[in-house]
């Protein structure tokens, strides 16, 4: 049975770190779940105790049986720090960040961009020479928070969009190669996609 609310109404007040900390691999999927699979209120570690009760009051659950529990797992405010002199530019941290908040490229030293990062931790794990920090940050005011997440939700949603039109670019691409006819390159937009994506592959292949 789904709680009766929308996704949309739990994902607003998600912090949008999108670190899949829940198990549901982003906050959009821990909403749809927290609504639909009636997934556990005390799985974003951080959103930490203040989030764990604005969820409980969303979907009308006691949170106290979680408070505790959730003081010692609550994440603090992190952000990803890379020793760029140690960075070999193998860019699988760039390929695996939520909301693009890497810059470089191939065989190039690479950096974060500090007001962009969510602090998902998901880049430390690809590193292959282990150059990337975790940096304790000092706490904010919730409206500050909420400013955050609606920044971070907003390069996410762009990340993902970026994405899906890489990958119909893709598919588009091999439809074409087994029919050159079958859909043609026809406006300006699909030409810049079709550049991108082939700059992209050659810069992945290097």
């Amino acid at each position: 049975m789904s709680r009766q609310l929308s996704p949309e109404q739990i994902d607003a007040i998600l912090p949008q770190t999108q670190c899949g900390l829940c198990g549901y691999g982003g906050c959009m999927p821990y909403a749809n779940a927290l609504v639909n699979e009636n997934a556990a209120i005390n799985l974003c570690p951080p959103g930490g105790v203040t989030g764990l009760k604005i969820i409980a009051d969303l979907v009308q659950e006691d949170p106290a049986p979680f408070v505790a529990e959730m003081e010692e797992k609550q994440k603090p405010r992190m952000i990803a720090v890379i020793r760029e002199e140690e960075c070999i530019g193998c860019a699988k941290c760039i390929t695996v960040c939520p909301v693009d908040a890497i810059l470089g490229s191939g065989k190039q030293m690479h950096t974060v961009i500090t007001d962009q990062c969510t602090g998902c931790e998901l880049c430390i794990a690809p590193c292959p020479v282990d150059c990337i920090d975790l940096i304790s940050l000092p706490e904010i005011s919730e409206t500050e928070k909420n400013q955050k997440a609606q920044q971070y939700r907003a390069r996410f949603n762009s990340r993902e969009k970026r994405l899906m039109g890489c990958k119909s670019l893709e598919n588009k691409s091999i439809e074409s190669q087994k029919n050159p006819s079958a859909h043609p390159i026809s406006t300006m937009e699909d030409k810049k996609t079709f550049i991108q994506q082939a700059l992209l592959r050659a810069k992945q292949k290097r």
